[in-house]
C-alpha cells in the first residue's frame, strides 16, 4: 500500500511536470535565498569570514537536530495515517484529524527550513550575496 501511494504521488509528480513543459518555474521567493550547500561550497570565493562560518555551522547544527526530530514525528503520522485509511470503513473525523498532525508536522519543516536560509542570507554581506547569485545564474545557464 505505501509503496503505491509513493508511485502515485510519484507519478502525478511527473506527469505535471510534462504538461507544464521542459523549463521548471521560476520561483521568486527561492531564487531569493541562499542554500546552504551553495555557501559552503564557494566558502573560499565569497570570502566567509571565520565567524560567519562558525554561525553557519552552529545554525546547521541546530536545524539538523530538529529536522531529524520531525522527520521522525512525520513518519510516525504518516504510518498512522495509513493505518486508518487501510480500514474497510474509514472514520471521516479521525482521518481528518490526523491529516492535520501530518500537515502541521510538514509545516514545521518549512517553517525551520525557511527561517534557516533567512538566517543564512541576513549572515551574509552584500557583496557576498551578491556574488553567491552570480555564481546561482551561471550553474542555471549551464
Amino acid at each position: 500500500m505505501k509503496f503505491k501511494l509513493y508511485f502515485l504521488c510519484a507519478l502525478l509528480f511527473l506527469t505535471s511536470k510534462s504538461i507544464q513543459g521542459q523549463q521548471p518555474p521560476s520561483d521568486p521567493i527561492g531564487d531569493s535565498f541562499f542554500a546552504p550547500e551553495l555557501v559552503m561550497q564557494h566558502q573560499e570565493e565569497i570570502k566567509l569570514t571565520d565567524d560567519q562560518k562558525n554561525f553557519l555551522k552552529i545554525e546547521l547544527r541546530k536545524v539538523q537536530m530538529r529536522f531529524t526530530e520531525l522527520q521522525w514525528k512525520l513518519q510516525d503520522e504518516s504510518e498512522k495515517m495509513v493505518a486508518l485509511v487501510k480500514q474497510q470503513h474509514i472514520d471521516e473525523q479521525q482521518t481528518l484529524a490526523q491529516l492535520d498532525k501530518i500537515l502541521d508536522a510538514e509545516r514545521e519543516i518549512k517553517r525551520l527550513q525557511i527561517a534557516l536560509i533567512v538566517k543564512i542570507k541576513n549572515s551574509l554581506t552584500a557583496e557576498q550575496q551578491a556574488r553567491l547569485q552570480e555564481i546561482k545564474n551561471k550553474a542555471r545557464e549551464k
